[in-house]
C-alpha cells in the first residue's frame, strides 16, 4: 500500500500547506483582523484616556465660562495661531486643572481649546 503513495507529491503539499498558513497569520495580523491581547488592551486604555479627557474637557470649558472677562481671553485665544499656544494660555489660567487636582490633565487643554474655539461669546 505504501508503494502507491508518491512521498514528493506529499512533500511539496506539505510545504505549500505551511508556506500558504504563514501567510495567512501575516494577512490576519497585518490587516488588523486579529490582534494580540497586549495590542488590544493598549487600544482599550487609549480609548478610555480619550474618552476620559473629552469629559474632563467640558468640565475645562465650564470653568473657563465661570471666569472673568471671558469674552476677551476667549478672542486672546482664538488670535492665538498655533494649538499649542491655546493649551498652554488654557493651563495657565487652571482651567484644566480639576477641582482637587494640583496640575492640569494630560490631553484635557487640547480638547478643551478646540471646544472653546467652537463656541459663541458670553451673553452679558
Amino acid at each position: 500500500m505504501l508503494e502507491n503513495i508518491d512521498f514528493k507529491k506529499m512533500e511539496r503539499f506539505f510545504w505549500a500547506a505551511a508556506a500558504g498558513g504563514v501567510a495567512v497569520i501575516v494577512v490576519i495580523f497585518s490587516t488588523g483582523w486579529m490582534v494580540t491581547s497586549s495590542t488590544a488592551s493598549q487600544q482599550a486604555r487609549q480609548q478610555a484616556i480619550k474618552a476620559v479627557d473629552q469629559r474632563l474637557s467640558e468640565i475645562c470649558v465650564c470653568q473657563f465660562k465661570d471666569a472673568e472677562n471671558t469674552d476677551e481671553k476667549l478672542e486672546k485665544l482664538r488670535s492665538m495661531k498655533y494649538s499649542w499656544g491655546r493649551a498652554d494660555y488654557i493651563k495657565k489660567h487652571g482651567w484644566s486643572t480639576m477641582p482637587g487636582s494640583d496640575a492640569p490633565s494630560p490631553g484635557v487643554a487640547d480638547n478643551c481649546a478646540k471646544m472653546l474655539m467652537q463656541i459663541e461669546k458670553k451673553d452679558n
